[in-house]
């Protein structure tokens, strides 16, 4: 059992239980799933980019990546339908707090100039995004063996109710937001 599944069944569940008032534990709201997403826009000249960057997805998630293809084509960014143009991964479970944790812990303090995510990032339902500059922070990645740097998104599923649950439920689990 991961650390964050254990801090979740003991104090997230107490200490968001006094915060919000819930009157049964099946109330607490928490992480349903984590996805991972790259979009890999010079996967349309060449191919052997976007094997690269999955990966470098299936390196830092533990999963394997699927790549995700064009729902329309795109004439100015000479896209068509059902070409491959990224890739995604769906965390659940002990992968997906075991990524947290590692995200958490080690990934975002080697960010260059980090001073904490951005909490306002929150969809309205509970869910959050954070965009991630370089896959080089995660420290399972060589240095040597990047052949380019890309970006990713996380998105972070729960099912709390509100923003401000999310933001408490993230919070408690570690997640270092600004000031």
């Amino acid at each position: 059992m991961s650390r964050y599944r254990e801090l979740y069944e003991n104090e997230i569940v107490a200490a968001m239980t006094k915060k919000f008032g819930y009157k049964n534990v099946m109330e607490v709201p928490k992480l349903a799933k984590v996805v991972v997403n790259m979009g890999v826009g010079e996967a349309k000249e060449n191919a052997k980019l976007l094997d690269a960057a999955i990966k470098d997805m299936e390196t830092i998630t533990g999963q394997k990546a699927v790549a995700t293809k064009a729902k329309k084509s795109v004439a100015n960014f000479k896209i068509r339908e059902g070409m491959a143009i990224g890739c995604k991964t769906t965390l659940r479970g002990e992968k997906m707090y075991e990524f947290v944790d590692r995200l958490v812990n080690l990934a975002l303090p080697r960010v260059r100039d980090f001073r904490g995510v951005n909490a306002d990032a929150f969809d309205g339902r509970g869910n959050y995004a954070l965009g991630i500059k370089e896959q080089l922070i995660f420290p399972e990645i060589e240095y040597d063996k990047v052949d380019k740097v890309r970006g990713m998104d996380i998105i972070f599923v729960t099912t709390a109710n509100t923003d401000e649950e999310a933001r408490e439920l993230l919070r408690l689990m570690g997640m270092p937001f600004q000031k």
